[in-house]
């Protein structure tokens, strides 16, 4: 490729940049209301805008998918729905609504979204969740991203759902983690509110977690909550014990908030009752519970009288909720 060739071909895959960038945040300012928007909306207009050059902004010829465009004759119009083929609770139908619309707007084309199932809605097999008119090419273009997001969204409610289930008349609620995968945080978190879980923080300037490399550094349990509180007296703090003498040590420091880390039942059930003996007088102190924690033992975990269960897997290992995208026969031209 000579240097003029390669000049042009960078110049083309920035024009497409930024009409994707475009077009993917006036579908989101469309399409993407209420909670969604407004917990992540910068955050799903950069998302949908890279996943879609994921798909459109390389290979050999840019912006174009070589399968459709060969096989699918010029101007030809259907509709297609986005239908559950597996049970489970949706998070993320407008997020790919945003994709359809989005990807008929790079083409300058439009695209009729119908979103027919709301988020944190559940949906049974065969049920169809989104309905789509527009011009072939644009609709098979933009289906696997759609359905990435969808699928993967999806599958963090349902699993988070299911946590939820398991816990319903305990008093203890599910939260999440920071271990999600880069890039989708908000929308992960999201999806995990869709599933009626709870948000731990987002960031690392919402809240402080002291952990065992926190203490090992300040030198101490206590020396390292009084070193956070006097920083910044503003944030909440929670402080990770795995011993008794720990728990105890933390909330006779004055820490409202203490993680469990990776107990057995029977310690859970020692250390909530020492936490709750060492609290100072007026005050008090919530638990949560982490580490190897899974669906079968959430009950007896709740049990121990916890607050909350930590669940890293919600963001880091829910399988997606199985959708697929059904065409239409072609309408008549």
């Amino acid at each position: 490729m000579t240097g003029s060739a390669a000049a042009a071909g960078r110049s083309a895959t920035a024009d497409l940049s930024a009409r994707i960038d475009i077009a993917a945040r006036r579908a989101a300012e469309k399409w993407l209301t209420g909670d969604v928007m407004s917990s992540a909306g910068a955050a799903v207009v950069d998302v949908v805008g890279r996943a879609l050059m994921e798909d459109l902004g390389g290979g050999r010829h840019p912006g174009v998918d070589v399968t459709t465009l060969a096989t699918v004759p010029p101007r030809t119009r259907s509709s297609g729905d986005v239908v559950a083929k597996a049970p489970g609770v949706l998070a993320g139908v407008t997020v790919a609504a945003a994709v359809f619309d989005a990807v008929a707007a790079v083409a300058g084309r439009t695209a009729e979204v119908e979103v027919l199932r709301s988020d944190a809605t559940s949906v049974r097999p065969g049920e169809p969740v989104l309905r789509v008119r527009g011009e072939v090419v644009d609709l098979l273009s933009a289906e696997r991203t759609a359905l990435n997001l969808l699928c993967q969204l999806s599958g963090t409610a349902t699993l988070t759902a299911r946590w939820v289930d398991a816990l319903a008349g305990t008093g203890a609620q599910v939260r999440d983690t920071r271990k999600t995968v880069p890039g989708l945080r908000h929308l992960q978190k999201y999806a995990v509110r869709c599933g009626g879980g709870h948000n731990h923080r987002m960031a690392l300037s919402d809240a402080a977690l002291i952990k065992d490399n926190h203490v090992v550094a300040a030198g101490g349990v206590s020396a390292a909550y009084q070193a956070v509180i006097e920083r910044f007296p503003d944030v909440a703090v929670e402080v990770e014990c795995d011993t008794l003498e720990q728990v105890v040590e933390a909330v006779t420091a004055g820490a409202q908030l203490v993680l469990l880390d990776n107990m057995s039942t029977e310690q859970l059930s020692a250390a909530v009752r020492a936490a709750r003996a060492a609290v100072p007088a007026a005050g008090e102190v919530r638990l949560e519970a982490s580490g190897g924690l899974d669906l079968a033992t959430a009950r007896d975990v709740a049990a121990t009288g916890v607050d909350f269960l930590a669940v890293g897997a919600l963001t880091h290992s829910a399988p997606a909720l199985d959708l697929g995208f059904e065409l239409y026969p072609p309408e008549e031209r």
